[in-house]
């Protein structure tokens, strides 16, 4: 029997029993390969992928948020991919409520779920099962919009809540930046604006979170990760990010919305609105994207659940010298070793 195959049957013995359903979690800052990795390990273990990238559920943003290609699928099951439209503001809450169900949904199927991706936020809500109640504090979701305010500044926060909840947006001064970081974690606690007070309860959710986890975290040293960052942010333009973000404009995706605010789109969209010169626009989108990237990895080794793996950059991942250890890591956790 191979192992996907043994994967499917182990899975299966434990589908009626009270054990929580496992969990494979792959995480780590940009272009350090977690989908590839995601796409060779569902082939091994009999995996389904279940995308955590917040730029990803939308539609028509393709290049810019790195998403993959059919080719790069192979025939994987993915989700959590093109869900919505561009126009659409898609919370914590709607991420968690859609990925619990398919979560649960490949586990019943026989297939071991795979969660991968570089949004701290949206793993943590699911991993860690976060309740969506209104007067209630997520410490994770304020940390993620001080270090938000810190690098963007008190405009890109005040322009956020404007979109989100504009009643709320006009009674605030662009300075009460406490008030914005409430209003704006409000939101994404409970998906809806803090000036209708609606207090919303989720279900089994919260303190006992409903997976046995393994958590693999990839990463590189700094100046190779800048590097292939860097890299990264050439191959986007050579293969269209400013055609791409052109067209979502000429849609009617303008630039203050939500997803077009995301990296790459936002860096395109000042080009395109004559702000930025081009040399000036593919710079700050390098920048940016590296401080980005700086962040998610500050987020992410506060997280001591997580077992680290190095990634040489260039290398498909059979070849990686970390893969196989990952590759066992994953098999003794399903129960295959």
């Amino acid at each position: 029997m191979n192992n996907a195959n043994q994967a499917d049957h182990n899975i299966k013995q434990t589908d009626h029993t009270k054990e929580k359903i496992p969990l494979i979690v792959i995480a780590g800052p940009t272009a350090t390969g977690k989908t590839s990795l995601a796409i060779e390990l569902a082939e091994r273990v009999g995996g389904e992928i279940i995308s955590a990238d917040s730029v990803q559920v939308y539609r028509y943003l393709d290049i810019g948020s790195a998403k993959p290609t059919a080719a790069e699928i192979k025939d994987i099951p993915h989700y959590m991919l093109d869900l919505v439209d561009p126009d659409v503001n898609f919370t914590v809450f709607d991420y968690q409520t859609i990925a619990r169900k398919h979560i649960w949904d490949i586990y019943k199927r026989g297939k071991q779920p795979i969660l991968v991706g570089g949004t701290g936020l949206y793993i943590k809500a699911l991993v860690d099962g976060y309740s969506f109640r209104s007067g209630k504090v997520e410490p994770a979701i304020r940390k993620q919009l001080q270090e938000e305010l810190d690098s963007f500044g008190k405009e890109h926060l005040y322009r956020k809540l404007q979109e989100i909840d504009p009643e709320r947006g006009a009674k605030l001064h662009i300075n009460d930046t406490k008030r914005i970081i409430r209003a704006l974690e409000y939101y994404y606690m409970t998906g809806e604006p803090i000036s209708r007070q609606q207090e919303m309860t989720i279900t089994g959710a919260g303190g006992n979170p409903a997976y046995r986890l393994l958590m693999i975290g990839l990463h590189m040293q700094r100046e190779v990760l800048y590097d292939a960052i860097n890299r990264r942010v050439d191959l986007m333009l050579e293969k269209g990010l400013l055609h791409e973000t052109e067209n979502l404009m000429d849609k009617g995706f303008g630039g203050d919305l939500k997803a077009m605010q995301s990296l790459g789109y936002r860096h395109m969209s000042m080009y395109l609105q004559k702000k930025w010169e081009w040399d000036e626009a593919v710079s700050m989108l390098k920048q940016d994207t590296r401080k980005f990237a700086k962040r998610q990895m500050t987020w992410f080794q506060a997280d001591k659940r997580i077992n680290w793996f190095e990634i040489e950059p260039g290398r498909e991942p059979q070849s990686q010298p970390a893969f196989n250890e990952i590759i066992e890591k994953c098999l003794k956790f399903i129960g295959l070793q």
